[in-house]
C-alpha cells in the first residue's frame, strides 16, 4: 500500500531527527566533534520576548570595609555596587534540502499527484525499501553539514557574519585584557577576564604562551597546575572543567610525560608493553584532543573550558533546538523541501573559570 504525503513528511522527519541527535555520522571524512558535543550535551532553554538573553552578573564585593571605631565616633555607611547586566543576542540559523521527483523515480518511486497532495503510487513493495535508502542518504549528509557548521561556530567568534551564533572565542579571549563581551567592559570590571597565557596576552601585560620543556618536571603541566590553581579560586560547586587541545598542544604535554616518567598503580599490564599514550589528563580531566581545533589552526592551543550552569553554556529558544520545516511543493518545481532552523545563543556567567593556553 503507498505512502500518503502526512507519512512521507513523518518519516523524513524521524530519519532527520536520528541523524542530527547522533551528533556524529560515522563517514570517512566526518571528523569527531568533542566540543560540540559537549555544549550539546550541557544545553539549556530560555524564552524569546526580548531580543537578547540577558542577566545580572558581578563582583562578589560591594568595595565597603570594616572600620574601627570607640565611644561615639561617627560611623560610615556605604552603598554596596558592582553588579552589571549581561546581554547577548540570540541567533537563528537555517539549512535545508531539496529532493527531485526525478530522484525519486530512479530509486523506485513515482509520485502522483492529486491537487496539494503528493501520493506515491504502489511499486509492489519497493517505495518502502527505496524510501528509506534515499532519506537515509540525504538525511544522513544534511545531519553532517548542520553539524559541521555548528561545530564550527561554536568555536569562532561571531564576527564573520553579523547573524552568526557568537562561540567560545567570543567570550575566551585570547587577550582578556580589553574589550567587551556580553555588553560588559573587561577593563573597568577584572573579574570579567578569563585566564590566558598566550602571546596576545603578553602584549597587555599578561602571562606569555609557554615553551614547552622536560626541565624541572615539565615546564608545560607546571604552567597547566598554576593555572588550575588560578580557576580554583574563583571556581564554584557548579563549575566543571573540559580541555580541548589541538594535536601539537597534546603532544608537548605527551613528551614531557614521558621524559619525566608518571606513576601508575597498575603497573605493566601485559607482556608486551604498549608504548602508546592515549589522551592524556591533567588532575583527572582528560586533555582531549579537537581536531576542529587543527583545521582552524589552532593546533598548538588549549582551552579549559567551565561547561557548568556558571560557565559557558549553549541555549536554545523552547521549541528551536531542531525545529523541522517542510515547504509545501512551489506550483513550478517537482521537488520535496526539507530544512531544520535553529534559535540560539551562547552565554557565560562566569569567565575566570575558564582559560586560554598557547605554546611556541
Amino acid at each position: 500500500m503507498p505512502f500518503t504525503a502526512d507519512e512521507l513528511s513523518d518519516i523524513n522527519n524521524m530519519a532527520l531527527e536520528t541523524y542530527l541527535d547522533k551528533g556524529m555520522v560515522f563517514k570517512q571524512d566526518v571528523a569527531n566533534k568533542p566540543m560540540l558535543q559537549a555544549f550539546q550535551d550541557a544545553a539549556g532553554s530560555f524564552t524569546t520576548g526580548k531580543d537578547n538573553v540577558s542577566f545580572l552578573v558581578g563582583s562578589g564585593y560591594g568595595g565597603g570595609t570594616l572600620a574601627g571605631f570607640t565611644g561615639d565616633d561617627q560611623l560610615s555607611h556605604y552603598n554596596p555596587t558592582g553588579s552589571v547586566r549581561f546581554r547577548m543576542p540570540w541567533k537563528e540559523h537555517y539549512l535545508g534540502m531539496v529532493v527531485t521527483q526525478t530522484e525519486l523515480k530512479y530509486d523506485g518511486i513515482d509520485i502522483v499527484e492529486t491537487g496539494s497532495k503528493q501520493t506515491p503510487s504502489d511499486m509492489s513493495g519497493r517505495e518502502a525499501q527505496a524510501l528509506a535508502n534515499i532519506f537515509d542518504e540525504k538525511n544522513e549528509k544534511l545531519g553532517a553539514d548542520y553539524n559541521f557548521s555548528l561545530d564550527r561556530l561554536i568555536h569562532g567568534d561571531g564576527t564573520t557574519d553579523v547573524k552568526a551564533l557568537a562561540g567560545i572565542r567570543a567570550f575566551i579571549l585570547d587577550n582578556p585584557f580589553i574589550g567587551t563581551t556580553g555588553g560588559i567592559n573587561r577593563v573597568a570590571n577584572t573579574w570579567w577576564r578569563n585566564d590566558a597565557m598566550t602571546a596576545a596576552a603578553a602584549g597587555s601585560g599578561g602571562l606569555n604562551k609557554i615553551t614547552s620543556a622536560s626541565t624541572g618536571g615539565g615546564v608545560l603541566i607546571t604552567a597547566l597546575d598554576t593555572a588550575l590553581r588560578r580557576r580554583q579560586k574563583y571556581a564554584n560547586g557548579q563549575t566543571k572543567t573540559r580541555y580541548f587541545c589541538g594535536s601539537d598542544f597534546q603532544d608537548a604535554y605527551k613528551a614531557e610525560m614521558r621524559a619525566n616518567g608518571y606513576y601508575t598503580q597498575t603497573g605493566w599490564k601485559s607482556e608486551r608493553p604498549d608504548g602508546a599514550m592515549l589522551s592524556p589528563a591533567h588532575a583527572g580531566v582528560d586533555l582531549e584532543w579537537d581536531p576542529t581545533m587543527d583545521d582552524l589552526g589552532r593546533s598548538k592551543f588549549c582551552y579549559a573550558l567551565d561547561v557548568g550552569k556558571r560557565g559557558l553554556r549553549l541555549l536554545y529558544a523552547d521549541g528551536n533546538k531542531y525545529k523541522k520545516h517542510n515547504p509545501a511543493r512551489p506550483y513550478d518545481r517537482m521537488v520535496m523541501y526539507n530544512g531544520i532552523s535553529m534559535t540560539g545563543v551562547m552565554v557565560a556567567r562566569q569567565l575566570n573559570t575558564s582559560g586560554v593556553y598557547e605554546i611556541n
